[in-house]
């Protein structure tokens, strides 16, 4: 974040991203100091002030009505998840609060008992918006993480993070056939995060961490790119049963806060079904075999 505020870099981000003939102006051949538009473009094409909109992109001004702010989600073509989050930055950039200790996440009840209601052959994992493992069944564990200890997510000190994973984990690297859209939608999950909870320092010490640690992550926040990636198909390479190809559907509470649920399907008599399958079955539990128990002969006398 620049000294202007996330508000202001997602503005100029976006701006950057549209080329004049994107959206219908002509530039006569000029020669252009800047690659997308300029402010003084949008503001024109959002029906406000140049001036006001400088403010408003250097952190001036943090008022914005919900009018103007659809007005520059239209100019700049924003779609869904983009709208809605230009919205939460200018909600919460104006707040003024001392970073307040996070409080824990834990999982419902009901959120256990939807979970051990599909511990048949579903993959499942439910993850805090941060994306710390809160719990997995056990085709959860097998298909994302199973080179991990099965028990790791009920020690909150050793609960996997599925950023951290996908960025830092070589298993978790090979796994994904596409890495980079996997990359490309934790990126953008963690934006939207982001600008819902800026006051959240264990959000910001994670995003700061693989800034560090992670050059690729580091190139894609700095797009400001968000992604609500609610369904998704990945085809994954898993070492158990191969090459597979699954739905993952994220199913939030209504209040798009809280833990989420992430479940992997697979289409119905695929092979990716069938692979799935097979995983349940490799990663069930073993029942102790039962005891033997031999004829004893009795001697005779």
């Amino acid at each position: 974040m620049t000294k202007h505020g996330h508000l202001a870099d997602f503005l100029q981000a976006c701006r950057g991203r549209l080329r004049p003939e994107d959206v219908g102006l002509r530039t006569y051949g000029e020669r252009r100091r800047v690659s997308g538009l300029r402010r003084e473009e949008l503001a024109m094409l959002a029906g406000i002030s140049a001036p006001y909109y400088t403010r408003l992109e250097q952190g001036q001004s943090r008022n914005a009505s919900r009018e103007v702010l659809d007005a520059l989600a239209n100019a700049l073509r924003l779609d869904g998840a983009e709208r809605a989050h230009l919205h939460d930055l200018a909600r919460t950039s104006g707040r003024k609060r001392a970073a307040a200790r996070p409080r824990a996440e834990r999982i419902t009840p009901a959120m256990s008992a939807l979970l051990a209601a599909i511990e048949g052959g579903t993959p499942a994992v439910v993850v805090g918006r941060r994306t710390d493992v809160l719990a997995w069944n056990r085709p959860g564990h097998g298909l994302f993480a199973g080179h991990l200890d099965p028990d790791s997510p009920d020690d909150p000190g050793r609960r996997p993070n599925m950023a951290r994973l996908v960025f830092l984990d070589a298993h978790t690297r090979d796994l994904y056939v596409d890495w980079p859209a996997k990359a490309r939608a934790v990126v953008g999950h963690l934006r939207i995060t982001a600008g819902r909870h800026p006051d959240d320092p264990s959000l910001a010490s994670l995003i700061g961490e693989l800034t560090m640690r992670s050059e690729e992550f580091a190139s894609m926040w700095a797009d400001h790119r968000v992604l609500a990636c609610d369904v998704a198909d990945y085809e994954m390479r898993h070492p158990l049963v191969g090459t597979v190809t699954v739905t993952q559907q994220t199913l939030q509470s209504p209040q798009g806060d809280g833990p989420a649920l992430v479940v992997a399907t697979a289409g119905p008599g695929s092979a990716s079904a069938a692979a799935l399958t097979l995983l349940a079955h490799v990663t069930a539990p073993r029942e102790a075999p039962a005891p033997h128990h031999g004829t004893t002969e009795i001697p005779t006398t």
